[in-house]
């Protein structure tokens, strides 16, 4: 089963690292890789640290799957029970969080459901439910579909229950905004993502600021007593780095259009 997950995973970095002396692999939501900020951050962990850090970015679930089966070193992802659960088995040695942004309801400028006259997360949902507006799911059990799917049970919805307006795709959130804007629907995203996008079209940001859409991405290095071949003091000499001043000025620093995509709040 994971030879196939492996084979439908692309690693995404693999430039500029003729100086490096080491390589570990780590599994990375593509909500992550989407924000553009890996490609900040790679290049100067390998000039810093002389390590290639080789990304296979798959959503938070399959992300989980590659870290149990010990094909990653370590991953990175944003589903905090999902993170807790996977230490607590044993398959990670602890959950360091790194960095937040949060999550963004999506939406055709019109915005016919009236979603941005909403005054919560759960209103926003609610609206969208009632008018029956087309509504893109990620549908691949990232930390986004998580967040999804706990937004419409705290709303009172059952997205099993839901009609053809409710469209789960299975696919990441590129395709997942793409698919958005080519029907006009609304989507969840994670605000780095959207502000990273390229093909907005129609759409635009309607509701943000409810306390339930904060997204913590974390750290969590693979146990090497689960899986005695991965790269244990490579994971920690590349968390050492994560938690750095080096690292808060870069994620810190990150902007699109003058709008910063992520708060470093590692401890």
């Amino acid at each position: 089963m994971m030879k196939r997950v492996l084979a439908a995973v692309a690693v995404v970095w693999a430039a500029g690292v003729a100086q490096a002396e080491d390589v570990m692999r780590m599994a990375v939501t593509t909500s992550f890789h989407n924000s553009g900020l890996a490609d900040v951050l790679l290049p100067e962990i390998s000039d810093d640290l002389g390590l290639e850090v080789q990304l296979l970015v798959v959503g938070t679930g399959q992300a989980l799957k590659l870290g149990e089966a010990g094909d990653v070193d370590a991953i990175l992802v944003h589903a905090k029970a999902a993170e807790e659960a996977f230490v607590e088995a044993g398959y990670g040695t602890h959950r360091r969080e790194i960095m937040y942004n949060d999550f963004v309801v999506i939406g055709p400028a019109g915005d016919p459901a009236g979603v941005g006259e909403a005054e919560s997360a759960a209103g926003a949902l609610q609206r969208i439910e009632g008018a029956k507006a087309d509504f893109v799911s990620r549908g691949d059990d990232s930390g986004t579909h998580k967040k999804e799917l706990s937004l419409w049970r705290a709303a009172g919805l059952e997205p099993e229950r839901f009609g053809a307006w409710y469209k789960a795709v299975g696919a990441g959130m590129g395709a997942a905004l793409n698919t958005a804007s080519g029907m006009g629907g609304y989507v969840l995203s994670d605000r780095a993502s959207w502000l990273n996008f390229g093909n907005k079209g129609g759409l635009a940001l309607l509701y943000a600021g409810d306390p339930a859409l904060f997204n913590q991405y974390a750290y969590i290095p693979v146990n090497p007593a689960r899986h005695g071949h991965v790269k244990a003091e490579l994971a920690e000499k590349l968390e050492g780095w994560l938690v750095s001043p080096r690292a808060k000025a870069l994620i810190d620093g990150y902007e699109i259009g003058g709008e910063g995509l992520f708060v470093f709040n590692a401890q």
